[in-house]
């Protein structure tokens, strides 16, 4: 995208880590935003999407190819993602105490580098101070208007990239790109975990004993073991199927029907056969890049178009 601000973003990257460049011009994924009515629910909804998002990493691994050959990963995106600015990504340890809350992300933010601010229609670097050293006045004499106002703490929050980004909404960040029914999928997903107080209880009952390191290590193994990457003795395939569960039963409760008569659960469909088969689509691609696609990958411009 010809953005200014982009040109700001790649001379930094290189800077912070060795795959921050791959990260903005060879990775794509889906997101999903989801509310909380306040700071309690935040903080249960945001330790439950951070224990999960391996989970969701694996369930949507969709980038076993890197300049048309395979890489050996099942996610190649999400292990970009350990390499890209460690200031400003990654798992973070806060999230996981007790009395987590919005003044602890605060704090953080405040201390994370800053990327760049907006005065007079232009993109300014400021990737030498942080927002907090900004409000003490480090960029007086530097650029317009030097004292911080609340779009400057908005675009900042824009510009950290944790695994799951708090805003006025909750930002999943772990799922990888790919066809039209997983992009139906990854909300339902996260809303049948998180809008049922039943669900939300059950997935956090789950996970609770999952402590940060725990967390981190089955991050890092994802990217490539995918469903068979363990935490606690459990394969990832053993805890998609729970979590799954879980999922259509928050979703059922909700009662949201369609004018088919259908309820939402049955976005949860391409994912459910993901876990029952074993496979993530990643390993499927590679299977046939081996067999009918003959080597090549041009036969997922076709097959994955939508």
């Amino acid at each position: 995208m010809p953005k200014s601000r982009y040109d700001i973003m790649r001379a930094y990257m290189p800077k912070k880590g060795a795959q921050g460049l791959d990260m903005m011009h060879r990775t794509s994924t889906i997101q999903v935003n989801l509310d909380f009515c306040c700071e309690a629910d935040m903080r249960k909804k945001m330790q439950v999407s951070y224990r999960l998002q391996p989970i969701a990493t694996a369930l949507f691994a969709n980038s076993p190819f890197t300049e048309g050959r395979p890489n050996g990963k099942v996610s190649w995106r999400a292990d970009i993602w350990r390499d890209v600015d460690p200031d400003r990504s990654g798992v973070l340890p806060f999230v996981f105490a007790d009395d987590f809350g919005f003044m602890d992300y605060v704090q953080w933010a405040l201390d994370v580098p800053m990327y760049f601010v907006l005065r007079e229609g232009r993109y300014i670097d400021c990737t030498h101070v942080t927002f907090r050293q900004f409000m003490d006045g480090a960029l007086e004499g530097e650029i317009p208007d030097p004292r911080p106002n609340k779009g400057d703490w908005t675009n900042h929050l824009s510009t950290v990239f944790p695994e799951v980004r708090l805003k006025r909404f909750i930002e999943m960040r772990g799922a990888d790109g790919g066809p039209w029914r997983r992009i139906c999928a990854l909300p339902a997903l996260w809303v049948g975990l998180l809008y049922d107080e039943t669900a939300l209880d059950a997935a956090d009952t789950l996970t609770q004993s999952w402590s940060h390191d725990d967390v981190v290590a089955l991050r890092d193994a994802v990217p490539v073991e995918g469903l068979h990457a363990r935490i606690h003795n459990q394969s990832v395939r053993e805890i998609a199927y729970e979590v799954l569960e879980i999922a259509r039963a928050g979703l059922k409760s909700r009662a949201k029907f369609n004018q088919d008569g259908f309820d939402e659960a049955h976005f949860l469909a391409p994912l459910e056969e993901i876990a029952a088969r074993g496979t993530t689509a990643a390993e499927q691609m590679v299977t046939k890049y081996h067999s009918v696609w003959g080597g090549s990958v041009e036969p997922a411009f076709l097959e994955y178009a939508y």
